[in-house]
């Protein structure tokens, strides 16, 4: 049993909390030093010692804790926790009847009432994802409700809470049940994915972008060549290429990139030798393509949030101006570019500020042709504006 501590809310935060807004910061509370052990249930009190919330003690890069219930007498337990899958898999009861997509978000954090919890399906294998050593410890009891919640192959975990934001890899990653094919192999749209649920901290395809993947497919891609940046294993070149693209080009700096993209084509029946996959850094690779008159129609930029390469560290806040910049120089008049980014410290109308400002830059026009956000999976509280992290802009290079 989890023990259970009383803290008080300085005052600016109460009406918040009220209101349902979900995360625990360090700012918020008057005293942290009564708890000491992450996994600790904090029941949340005003100045007067009014009840207004209850949650749990994990630090992670976003604060120092959840709230979970609003209610004083509601128990952490197995019980809670299968009330709260249950209902994340009745709003999702649509992906499961699609028989052409089998990989999807069960549960999103906080989107879903417990922050700090993630759970992917992938073809009847469930994927835990822990983002604090607090949440880790109801671990027991959230795997007992979802066991109780559906019929799975096996489950799989990763833990993402080490001190320094990186993926803790000490121990396997498969649960309990039956181990997965390595690679199993899913879908998206139709489209084949080989993944890895127990190969360090990704599995190998960013579930989030999928309607972005789509589009791209569906709308974009027919007759024009596509130059896909941050490639990781190329599943935006894969939807290129079997959207017709004439050509695509895959540039990630990862070693194990160009193994792991020519896979993806070649489950999609998809000739790799065809297309170029170049493992390098995306910005020496701008300086390669401007000094060799190369150019594209279509340019994807999903970079991460902050990346680091020998020569370069990228920071979305600070640098997608700049990468935007690189890349309207390589795109074609008319030709389209696909800005996207994970950074959840901006909104959406900060990232086409970003866009205005490297056009004007470069005394370019253009048009926004369609935005994106979460897709409906990755299900968000709307009293947290910062979990609606993606934001992807398809953008028309008009001159």
């Amino acid at each position: 049993m989890n023990k259970e501590i009383n803290l008080t809310i300085k005052p600016g935060y109460v009406k918040a909390y009220q209101d349902g807004y979900p995360l625990i910061s360090k700012e918020s509370i008057v005293d942290w030093s009564k708890v000491k052990d992450e996994g600790t249930v904090i029941t949340l009190l005003d100045e007067r010692k009014k009840f207004i919330a209850k949650g749990y003690y994990g630090k992670q890069n976003k604060g120092y804790g959840w709230v979970l219930s609003s209610k004083k007498e509601v128990k952490l337990d197995v019980r809670y926790f299968t009330g709260k899958i249950k209902s994340a898999i009745k709003y999702r009861e649509d992906f499961y009847s699609d028989e052409s997509t089998t990989a999807f978000r069960v549960f999103n954090g906080e989107g879903d009432g417990v922050g700090g919890l993630t759970i992917d399906y992938f073809d009847g294998f469930y994927l835990f994802t822990w983002y604090s050593v607090g949440i880790y410890q109801f671990k027991e009891d959230i795997l007992e409700a979802l066991k109780n919640s559906v019929e799975y192959k096996g489950i799989y975990q990763k833990k993402r809470f080490d001190t320094k934001g990186q993926y803790l890899d000490d121990t396997d990653d498969f649960v309990c049940g039956e181990r997965a094919n390595k690679p199993l192999i899913v879908k998206e749209n139709s489209v084949n994915f080989a993944i890895y649920l127990d190969d360090g901290a990704m599995v190998g395809v960013f579930l989030d972008q999928r309607d972005v993947r789509k589009t791209i497919r569906d709308k974009y891609a027919k007759g024009k060549t596509v130059l896909n940046t941050f490639s990781y294993t190329g599943a935006f070149s894969v939807f290129a290429a079997l959207g017709g693209a004439s050509k695509t080009t895959s540039v990630d700096l990862a070693n194990r990139s160009r193994a792991k993209t020519k896979e993806q084509f070649s489950i999609n029946d998809i000739n790799a030798e065809a297309q170029d996959i170049i493992v390098e850094d995306v910005f020496n690779y701008f300086k390669y393509a401007l000094r060799k008159k190369l150019s594209f129609d279509l340019v994807v930029l999903d970079p991460p949030s902050f990346a680091r390469s020998k020569k370069h560290t990228f920071s979305a806040g600070k640098d997608y101006v700049n990468l935007l910049k690189e890349a309207i120089q390589i795109t074609n008049k008319g030709g389209a570019i696909v800005a996207s980014t994970n950074a959840s410290n901006f909104d959406m109308k900060k990232f086409k500020d970003f866009i205005a400002k490297a056009f004007k830059a470069l005394n370019g026009k253009y048009s926004i042709e369609e935005t994106f956000s979460l897709p409906k999976d990755f299900r968000i509280n709307e009293r947290f504006r910062e979990g609606n992290y993606l934001k992807v802009v398809f953008i028309r290079k008009l001159s």
